[in-house]
C-alpha cells in the first residue's frame, strides 16, 4: 500500500528523488513521512508532510538540503534531496501516519513502505 522507489548510488553532492506511492487506506491518512536507517543504527526520522494543510517537518542534519512534496492527485509523495553528503547513507522508508500528531515520532506511523537504498559515495 506504501510503494516506495528512487533510491540509487550518487556522488557527495548529487541528488535523487525518492517517490511514495499510497493507495488503499494509505492514501487517506494524516501525514506521509520519510524515515531512514543506515547500517548498525536505529531508524530515524527525515522529513514528514501534514496531507492536509501541507505543513513539514524535517530533521535538523537535512535542514536545506532536503524537501518534501506532494502530489495529491497521484497520492505521491516526494523527496528531493540534494547536496547529498555520505553520511546521508542509508534504507530509507515512507510511511503513514493516521493521527494528527508525532509526525516526526517512528512511533506514531501506521503503515510502513518497503526501504529504498540510497549510497552516497566520497
Amino acid at each position: 500500500q506504501l510503494q516506495a522507489s528512487g533510491g540509487g548510488l550518487v556522488q557527495a553532492g548529487g541528488s535523487l528523488r525518492l517517490s511514495c506511492a499510497a493507495s488503499g487506506r494509505t492514501a487517506r491518512t494524516y501525514a506521509m513521512g520519510w524515515f531512514r536507517q543506515a547500517p548498525g543504527k536505529e531508524r530515524e526520522f527525515v522529513a514528514a508532510m501534514a496531507r492536509s494543510g501541507g505543513g513539514t517537518r524535517y530533521t535538523d542534519s537535512v535542514k536545506g538540503r532536503f524537501t518534501i512534496s506532494r502530489d495529491s492527485a497521484k497520492n505521491t509523495v516526494y523527496l528531493q534531496m540534494n547536496s547529498l553528503k555520505p553520511e546521508d547513507t542509508a534504507l530509507y522508508y515512507c510511511a503513514a501516519n493516521q493521527n494528527p500528531f508525532g509526525m516526526d515520532t517512528f512511533g506514531s506511523y501506521d503503515f510502513w513502505g518497503q526501504g529504498t537504498l540510497v549510497t552516497v559515495s566520497s
